[in-house]
């Protein structure tokens, strides 16, 4: 009587042991069935080299409204979230903006690193181009651009970075003459002659001042890939009524970069330029 008891008993925590055992197992299977494709799916999103750019005409800090609102331009920046933004008339210590320093002040506000690059000295200050970047800056550089006698000087400002990848690459932003074609068209060839001989996938950004179609575009588009549609361009100014395109962005060599995404941004308040936002994804050689 005490052996069948006893052996009852062994059989009813055998069966217990398997049942908890196979409820392991089962558990195990089903959690690497989830977890491997996500940890795959990582790996893979990971290995992508995607980067969101945005070209801005930040107006010298000045809205539409004609009152000094850097927050709004923050904020707006990160609501599109971009890894490089270009800024266009960037204001550094210039009376009309309160003698802020525009670029470090929207990089505190967005938590990006921040650079200014002089094209001229203005209003008690100087004034040109702004860049801010999720990535921390390997180099930069500020690259005067020629401009005809009485006209506003202008530079290309480029910075270099390494992405999460590990791969490097350049990102320059720049503004043309708004005089005329004749300023802007020197200034693409100047951009041509220098920045075609960088050793790093590079993006070109800004407002150029220049229609799809006209000389200084073309100029650039010889070398440079546009990432807008040529059959049907989104024009970017002015920004409560879009006529034409001014506004661009641009990459070389073509063959090391892929467009995901382009987008025209209309914010009738922050400036008077339509905001250009491109994602771009960054091929293997």
């Amino acid at each position: 009587m005490f052996k069948t008891k006893t052996t009852y008993q062994l059989t009813l925590i055998l069966k217990n042991i398997m049942k908890h055992l196979k409820l392991k197992i089962a558990i195990t299977v089903l959690l690497a069935l989830i977890i491997v494709p996500v940890q795959a799916q990582t790996k893979k999103a990971e290995n992508k080299k995607i980067v969101k750019v945005l070209s801005f005409n930040i107006l010298g800090g000045r809205t539409t409204k004609g009152d000094f609102n850097l927050d709004a331009l923050a904020k707006i920046i990160n609501e599109t979230n971009p890894d490089f933004v270009a800024m266009q008339e960037v204001d550094y210590k210039v009376n009309r903006s309160k003698k802020y320093d525009l670029a470090t002040e929207l990089g505190w506000r967005t938590k990006m690193a921040p650079v200014f690059a002089r094209a001229m000295y203005y209003d008690g200050g100087e004034y040109g181009e702004g860049v801010l970047s999720k990535y921390s800056f390997l180099s930069t550089r500020n690259v005067a651009l020629p401009y005809i006698e009485g006209q506003e000087p202008r530079a290309a400002l480029e910075i270099v970075v390494e992405l999460a990848s590990k791969d490097t690459i350049a990102f320059v932003g720049t503004h043309f003459a708004h005089e005329g074609n004749a300023g802007r068209e020197i200034q693409a060839k100047k951009i041509n002659e220098v920045f075609s001989k960088n050793k790093y996938p590079t993006i070109l950004a800004g407002d150029l001042n220049a229609r799809p179609g006209s000389g200084p575009i073309n100029t650039l588009e010889s070398i440079w890939q546009s990432t807008y549609d040529k059959d049907n361009p989104e024009p970017t100014i002015p920004s409560d009524n879009p006529r034409s395109k001014i506004d661009y962005v641009m990459f070389y060599p073509k063959n090391r970069w892929k467009v995901l995404d382009k987008k025209v941004i209309a914010d009738t308040y922050v400036s008077d330029h339509c905001l250009y936002l491109v994602t771009l994804e960054l091929l293997d050689e």
